[in-house]
């Protein structure tokens, strides 16, 4: 196989695994009974409890729409908000039991199927695969703030 085939086929298995990885979050959204965003506050809470304001950051909303969108997880029973204990002036929302309880159903077979695809590989190999995934990664969030640049151009 040339390079040129080897780089065309990786590109295009790239482009499947991200398609077949939206797809997992369509299917939970439509469990969870929630729209993308809010799975993505969801995802960005799930390590622990987080500010407002840190939500918004993680999943690039203004703060006045991320906390549209916790009222409404809130108000499903997916999240908790209460006052921080370092600072009452902020609130920081956390999963509810049972939303830690869903994701996992939803999510912790994905991970560990995941985990076993990858003890196929050797050390070096999974060395490659976390290079390009690191870069792949990099590369993306690079061309999602170029994608929002055009749309600020376009304002104008």
């Amino acid at each position: 196989m040339s390079k040129q085939s080897a780089v065309d086929r990786a590109a295009r298995a790239a482009e499947r695994f991200g398609a077949a990885a939206d797809a997992v979050d369509a299917a939970a959204a439509d469990v969870l009974g929630v729209n993308r965003t809010d799975l993505r506050i969801l995802g960005a809470v799930v390590d622990g409890a987080l500010s407002a304001g840190r939500v918004a950051e993680a999943v690039g909303l203004s703060p006045a729409a991320a906390t549209t969108a916790i009222q409404r997880l809130v108000a499903s029973g997916y999240l908790t908000r209460e006052p921080d204990p370092q600072d009452r002036r902020r609130a920081v929302v956390e999963l509810t039991p049972a939303a830690r309880r869903l994701a996992e159903r939803i999510y912790g077979p994905v991970g560990d199927a995941g985990v076993a695809e990858l003890q196929r590989f050797t050390a070096a190999e999974l060395e490659v695969i976390t290079e390009f995934l690191e870069r792949g990664n990099a590369l993306q969030l690079a061309q999602a703030e170029r994608i929002r640049g055009l749309a600020r151009e376009e304002a104008r």
